[in-house]
């Protein structure tokens, strides 16, 4: 569950805006973006950022969401399989 403003981004795993709440449990909660290089939107610019496969959705339409991205693949969080960028050397024999 997240608690935002009517102005804050739409994302599932991500939102940028203000006044935004989280369980840190799930979700990394950023309120100084300058100090990680991400843009400010506005004044008082938090940005929320889903852990693991965990998506944001809204206390007064929780159900309508959970039933429509449970079991899906939803980008833009910091799980693991979006941080590692796997890398191969080949040499030519």
């Amino acid at each position: 569950m997240v608690a935002a403003d009517k102005q804050a981004s739409t994302g599932v795993r991500y939102k940028y805006g203000r006044n935004i709440k989280a369980n840190s449990r799930n979700a990394m909660l950023i309120d100084r973006p300058e100090d990680y290089k991400l843009p400010v939107f506005g004044h008082q610019p938090t940005y929320v950022l889903a852990k693991n496969d965990v998506f944001f959705v809204y206390p007064n339409q929780a159900n309508k969401f959970l039933s429509k991205y449970k079991n899906s693949f939803q980008h833009g969080g910091i799980s693991m399989e979006e941080l590692l960028v796997p890398v191969a050397t080949l040499n030519p024999r």
